[in-house]
């Protein structure tokens, strides 16, 4: 067995050392392949970064353009306004002396002219319409009595004491009103004026279309961009840069970028080793920008990877970069660790199977002695009764003795009750077979413990006034009533006040208590007897298992008692267990869920 591990072990080795050469191997493809891709993109990106700052500025030149066009239209919109208010303004002046020229003429053609509304001159043009209370002043001859002249007004309005103004012309209708009287005969009429003659009109309308055309005209002349690229102008502007020379190569990287996009392609290469990489000139050792995490192993040619930076430039110093790993065992190393954690989990399997043998090796020896010791505490036992019985039996034969009837009757008893013996023996190793199967069955129902045992202690009374033992009973539990085995719970309780009082070297002191916690009752049976030690109690629930009792030579038993308490407790669904000290006694603790109907 021994060899067997020992060649398994050599042979891990020899597994272990090629996977650290391939996986080496493989460390060196990966990081080779990451600066390729590295190299590329930092390319691209230079081109790209070009194509960007090219495209932003045109952009913001654009966009600088546009926002100067808008400026300008809007100011030629505001003048636009003012030029249009500037004519309304000199227009209204035009009207006003329009109209004042007509109220003039109208006034020396007629007599008392007067401004009507168009309600009145409705009334007055209406065949039905609403009667107009009229004024009329005549001028009579006193002696011809003959009227010389007249004039009419209505009584309600009277003649404006001046001419149109500026300010009212809005409120005017589109046609004026007069109420005139003809100067030969004095006989009313009407005269009519446009507020607005159609020649006017024509004329502001025209005013009004050249204003709007020569806008019109300015913002055309102002064009629709004044700047224009496009991408193709661009990327030509971006080539003649990229050719230039003089353009040094701190210029062409963005170092803080180049350490994230290093590191982001290295994990996406499963190598998660912090690395140191610097930047040099290829045509001179010239270093132009470093990193670095651990100065003392870098940059050694054994872990340290390098590439130029620009190939492809043919004018221009392509630059080199390095990347160094200091680490790069401790690398590869934890990319192995699934392997090692394989070999050692193997290696661990074997020690474990072995180790689970040797145990099995020594638990059956142990089992095997244990089994020995109790075929022979079981032939001690049966062998007693046998004994006895068959002394007895012989004694019968014994003519004398069948003649003596009290005799007789003393050894039909000792026969009986060794023979209740011997079926109680027998009895108690069937039910622990029946236990361990599974045949036997519980007739469960409703126990009071309390009650139980007290009817213990009383089948008990004898053989422990045999050994004058002091029984201590606290039945505390309000609720003693759990459901099981009426017969199988005295049995759990009479193996463990059996065990209290067997095992004390003096006069047995036995403690009996009950309480209730929560939804259980605990049973504690506590003794001073002689204890055991951690070891011992780990091991009383075991089948054959019996503490060593030192000089008590009379306790006899099977060493199935307490595996029988341990089983039929679990049965009911409930737990024990043990405390105990050397020399200083034991405490067994029972605990049973209580019945709820």
């Amino acid at each position: 067995m021994t060899v067997a591990l020992l060649g398994v072990f050599v042979m891990q080795l020899y597994y272990i050392r090629e996977s650290y050469k391939l996986k080496s191997q493989l460390f060196d493809e990966q990081v080779n392949q990451t600066l390729t891709t590295v190299v590329n993109k930092i390319q691209r990106r230079n081109v790209a970064d070009h194509l960007n700052r090219k495209d932003a500025e045109n952009k913001l030149k654009q966009l600088q353009d546009s926002r100067q066009r808008a400026l300008d239209i809007k100011d030629l919109r505001q003048q636009y306004v003012q030029e249009a208010e500037l004519r309304q303004v000199e227009r209204e002046n035009q009207i006003e002396n329009y109209l004042n020229q007509q109220d003039s003429i109208i006034r020396n053609a007629y007599r008392a002219p007067d401004v009507i509304s168009e309600k009145e001159y409705s009334s007055l043009t209406s065949k039905n319409g609403d009667k107009l209370d009229l004024q009329m002043d005549a001028f009579v001859d006193m002696k011809s009595l003959i009227i010389k002249g007249y004039s009419m007004r209505t009584k309600p309005f009277s003649t404006p004491p001046k001419a149109f103004e500026f300010k009212s012309l809005q409120s005017l209708p589109d046609t004026l009103r007069y109420l005139v009287f003809d100067p030969r005969d004095g006989s009313p009429g009407f005269a009519n004026v446009p507020k607005i003659p159609s020649d006017l009109q024509k004329k502001f309308k025209r005013e009004d279309e050249i204003a709007k055309k020569q806008l019109e005209l300015k913002i055309a002349a102002l064009g629709k961009d004044t700047f224009s690229y496009t991408r193709l102008s661009v990327v030509e502007d971006v080539s003649k840069e990229l050719q230039e020379t003089k353009i040094p190569i701190y210029k062409r990287i963005n170092f803080d970028a180049l350490g994230n996009l290093l590191k982001e392609e290295l994990l996406a290469h499963n190598i998660s080793l912090e690395p140191a990489y610097r930047i040099s000139l290829a045509q001179k050792d010239s270093t132009i920008f470093m990193t670095a995490s651990n100065v003392k192993g870098e940059f050694l040619p054994e872990n340290t990877y390098k590439t130029p930076l620009f190939g492809n430039d043919l004018f221009r110093d392509p630059g080199m970069l390095f990347v160094s790993f200091p680490d790069k065992n401790s690398a590869i190393v934890a990319n192995l660790s699934v392997t090692l954690a394989s070999s050692v989990a193997l290696l661990l399997v074997l020690v474990f199977i072995f180790s689970y043998t040797l145990y099995a090796i020594l638990k059956q020896k142990k089992l095997s002695e244990m089994k020995t010791d109790f075929i022979n505490n079981m032939t001690h036992e049966f062998k007693t009764p046998v004994a006895t019985i068959m002394i007895a039996s012989e004694a019968l034969k014994d003519p004398e003795v069948t003649e003596d009837k009290a005799r007789l009757k003393r050894l039909a008893g000792i026969i009986y009750d060794e023979n209740v013996r011997l079926g109680s023996h027998i009895e108690r190793v069937l039910s622990i077979a029946r236990l361990e199967k599974g045949e036997l069955k519980l007739e469960n129902t409703e126990v009071d413990v309390n009650d139980l045992i007290v009817i213990v202690l009383d089948s008990m009374e004898l053989q422990l006034q045999k050994r004058n033992a002091v029984i201590h009973v606290n039945t505390d539990a309000e609720n003693a009533v759990v459901f099981g085995d009426e017969l199988h719970l005295s049995n759990v309780i009479y193996n463990l006040i059996d065990n209290a009082n067997k095992y004390s070297t003096e006069t047995p002191e036995i403690t009996i208590t009950t309480r209730n916690t929560h939804k259980n009752i605990i049973i504690e049976i506590a003794d001073k007897g002689i204890g055991m030690t951690k070891e011992q109690s780990k091991r009383i629930f075991d089948q054959f298992y019996r503490v060593p009792t030192g000089n008590l030579h009379d306790v006899k038993g099977f060493g199935l008692g307490l595996n029988y308490v341990q089983d039929i407790i679990k049965k009911l669904n409930g737990t024990v267990k043990v405390s105990s000290e050397k020399d200083r006694g034991t405490t067994f603790e029972i605990s049973l869920p209580l019945y709820t109907g």
